[in-house]
């Protein structure tokens, strides 16, 4: 899906206090739940189908290698304006393709309108909820699998 966005380096697109908006805003999703939650910014998708990128992503970064397969990923390619959400199959199983869709739905509103870090950070509040409906948090079995921050590529 395509959205307008900033024609910059990925890195540029948040401030730093965005940035720390958006790992807040993972930290406090995975404080309710055992899924874990990732953003990807690069500038270019190297394929057309933004989903297989984030697959890709996905893999390399080791996110299926949670205990409960229920990791997710938030791809955004800024110059290519491209957006996915890809889910391991322990979510995406229980959650549907309407949800996801949904989802991206919102998020594209508010990257329409520019305001990219309340965009991630409100998708991140979404399947947050999703993943703590699906994957509560046990306080006595759960541990943090994968890093907070956000990952940038090329």
């Amino acid at each position: 899906m395509a959205f307008s966005l900033f024609n910059r380096n990925p890195r540029e697109v948040l401030t730093s206090a965005e940035k720390e908006q958006i790992v807040e805003a993972i930290r406090q999703a995975e404080s309710r739940t055992s899924g874990e939650i990732r953003v990807y910014i690069e500038s270019h998708n190297k394929y057309v189908d933004p989903v297989d990128r984030a697959a890709e992503v996905f893999f390399k970064l080791k996110m299926d290698h949670t205990v409960d397969r229920n990791a997710v990923l938030l791809y955004v390619a800024v110059k290519d304006r491209q957006l996915a959400i890809f889910g391991d199959e322990g979510i995406y199983q229980r959650t549907g393709k309407a949800y996801w869709d949904d989802l991206v739905k919102k998020i594209l509103g508010h990257f329409n309108q520019k305001h990219f870090a309340t965009g991630i950070s409100e998708y991140i509040h979404q399947i947050g909820e999703g993943l703590h409906h699906y994957f509560p948090f046990d306080r006595a079995t759960d541990q943090n699998e994968l890093p907070d921050d956000i990952v940038f590529g090329s």
